[in-house]
């Protein structure tokens, strides 16, 4: 059985204040076009949907004309779950009527975690879609007070799936989370308190032949390789830059081995720091690259921004080289902490305060703002 394994692509996200609706489409467009040419017969998408609960009208539709190219034009059936980003209800909404032998769509944390049942010439492949669950929403479902850490949450859950995959057959686990031993970037959002414990160990999955994985958005393998994170599609952060995204192409054996291939997503628009003085950057070759520049300069440089936006029309940082020095702030976790994105809270506060999702001209106007300040004061 041939796998398509993909992850986190937070629809409705912006770059820095710059939209990424047209990124994403090229993105879904290469998932598409890459489940056809290589014939894939489930496609896993392993939470992070979305990039808020309450995302844009635009990228509801974008994910649903997504989905209906998948339907209409493939063979594949869908697997997919609700990440820490998304509103689980909203996932579960889109298993309703939906045609049970060609997707599994789990969106909200049950004690009851059945399988999609899946056959090849070899036998039974099972596939069980774990949703990712905070604790205090896992102990009313399992009512098991003790559940106090993701882990806690994700065993409970595999627990409840294993005691549904048919004797002989082929498991594949399907679940957002952060392995210990995997190595995360600045643009995730953390999955437990700060000080507490968000790891799990890699031998929760024991059993499993492959556990097609979500969240941490770099892509690589934990112990073995058949517990895998595909990453995510597009790079969030200059902390990403020249990384090379894609997603992962996985064959299983009649024995429950797997061959992996890894193939390239191609992004509109790189992600790139530029080093240099300003002087020099300036006649540069022009770029359409989210952009962070790294001034070398010894003095601040008058509308250094606006000026090089000339050249990188998307550039979005400015930093002098001189300044990068402070000490890195670490949680008790041991992770960078990074500060939230200003768009992505003023939208929160907003829903919040008018229990009403923010309208894609409000966000429009937010980031409009936001892009003006960092230019006046990159001035």
């Amino acid at each position: 059985m041939r796998i398509l394994h993909t992850a986190d692509l937070h629809l409705g996200r912006n770059f820095n204040g710059i939209s990424l609706q047209n990124d994403h489409q090229a993105i879904l467009d290469q998932i598409v076009r890459a489940v056809n040419e290589h014939r894939a017969d489930v496609v896993i998408i392993a939470g992070d949907i979305f990039d808020r609960a309450a995302p844009p009208a635009t990228a509801v539709r974008q994910f649903n004309a997504f989905l209906s190219r998948v339907a209409s034009e493939t063979s594949a059936v869908v697997v997919m779950i609700a990440g820490n980003h998304d509103s689980g209800d909203r996932i579960t909404s889109m298993s309703v009527l939906t045609d049970a032998k060609r997707a599994l769509i789990r969106g909200v944390v049950s004690a009851d975690e059945r399988p999609l049942l899946l056959t090849d010439e070899h036998g039974t492949v099972a596939f069980s879609g774990l949703p990712f669950s905070y604790e205090f929403a896992a102990r009313e479902c399992f009512a098991n007070e003790a559940i106090a850490t993701p882990e806690d949450v994700l065993a409970a859950q595999i627990a409840s799936a294993r005691q549904y995959v048919p004797e002989g057959a082929r498991w594949v686990v399907v679940a957002h989370a952060f392995v210990s031993g995997a190595l995360g970037s600045a643009s995730e959002r953390p999955l437990a308190p700060v000080g507490g414990i968000e790891t799990v160990r890699p031998e929760i999955f024991d059993g499993a032949h492959y556990v097609a994985l979500g969240h941490l958005h770099r892509p690589q393998f934990i112990e073995a390789p058949h517990i895998r994170y595909s990453g995510s599609p597009l790079a969030f952060g200059f902390d990403e830059a020249g990384s090379e995204k894609s997603m992962s192409l996985i064959d299983i054996d009649a024995a429950g081995g797997t061959k992996i291939e890894v193939i390239p997503f191609k992004p509109l628009h790189a992600v790139r720091v530029v080093t240099g003085k300003h002087a020099d950057l300036l006649l540069a070759e022009p770029s359409d690259d989210f952009v962070k520049a790294a001034l070398t300069d010894d003095a601040p440089v008058i509308d250094a921004m606006k000026r090089l936006r000339a050249v990188f029309p998307n550039a979005c940082e400015l930093t002098y080289r001189r300044d990068e020095h402070a000490p890195e702030i670490k949680s008790l976790a041991g992770r960078s902490v990074k500060v939230a994105d200003p768009i992505d809270v003023i939208s929160d506060f907003l829903g919040v305060i008018r229990n009403d999702p923010i309208t894609e001209t409000e966000q429009a106007i937010i980031a409009s703002a936001f892009r003006a300040m960092q230019t006046e004061e990159a001035a």
